[in-house]
Parts: structure tokens; sequence; C-alpha cells
């Protein structure tokens, strides 16, 4: 069952900030700090933001979140046993 997100202000917004842009961005920013804390997936993200992978890589290099959650010995474990499989062939 969705589930739905209500944001309470102690003050009343001016009416610019009610405006669909700002809501977006809002939706936005929210989704990606999910993503940035691992509580939802790349494509759990993409669904929420009704936008395709490509944009979604876009917009996680804007927010500074990166692509590929690998430390730095991760990453060169995974890129050696590719050579190494590569080299089987």
């Amino acid at each position: 069952m969705p589930r739905e997100v209500l944001l309470r202000f102690p003050v009343e917004l001016p009416e610019e900030l009610k405006d669909e842009e700002v809501l977006k961005k809002g939706r936005e920013a929210i989704v990606m700090e999910l993503l940035r804390k691992g509580e939802i997936s790349q494509g759990k993200a993409a669904e929420l933001l009704e936008i395709d992978r490509h944009a979604l890589f876009d917009l996680m290099g804007k927010y500074d979140i990166p692509a590929i959650d690998m430390t730095e010995e991760e990453l060169e474990g995974e890129l050696s046993r590719d050579i190494f499989s590569k080299g089987e062939k």
C-alpha cells in the first residue's frame, strides 16, 4: 500500500512556495536523501521521481551520490576479477 509523506511547517508558507516546481524539488530532495542513506534502491528512486535511470544518474551527480556504492578495495577487487575472467576466454 502506498504511503504518503506529510511535511508540517511551523509557519504559514508564502503562496510562491506552494508552486508545483517547489514541491517537485522537495520530493526530489527527499528521494535523493533516502537513496544516499541506502533506504531505497536506484530503481525505486527513479520510479518515485518518474524518471529514467540516465536522468537519475545525472541527478545523483547533482546531489553527490555515487552511482556505485563500493569501497576502493571492493572496486579494485571487482576490476581485477573482470580482467582475469576476460583473459581466460
